[in-house]
Order: C-alpha cells, then structure tokens, then sequence
C-alpha cells in the first residue's frame, strides 16, 4: 500500500475538464457554475491513485500538496 499525499487544484489553471471527477468521483467535483474542480473532504489519496489523476489533467491544474519543511 502506498503513502496518503494530499491533492490541490489551482482554480486558475482548471478548465474544468472532469478527468479528475471522473477518476476520483469522491475526491472531486466540478463546479456546475464555475467549471472548477474542487476537492472534496481532506483531499488525502494513496501517492499511485493520486499520481494517476494529476497525469490525467489536461490543464496541469492538479498537484500532490508538498509537506511543509519542519
């Protein structure tokens, strides 16, 4: 089982698409109004799922949220 990373997306890079909607339907959802995709709860997802979603972006608008340095 791999690591939880957290999930973000930049609502300036996102042209609401769906990939990720439709990769991770209970992470993510576009907005019927803005067409911008937001994570839902923690945003947490196993580091191979969430690799698959951020490759899937066509706009480059999803990232893993780095862990901030101690």
């Amino acid at each position: 089982m791999s690591e939880a990373v957290r999930l973000v997306v930049d609502g300036d890079r996102c042209i609401g698409a769906g990939q990720c909607e439709l990769a991770e339907p209970e992470l993510f959802r576009v907005d019927d109004d803005t067409a911008v995709a937001e994570v839902l709860g923690s945003g947490m997802l196993a580091l191979d799922r969430a690799e698959v979603v951020v490759d899937r972006c066509p706009s480059g608008a999803i990232s893993i949220e780095e862990p901030a340095a101690d």
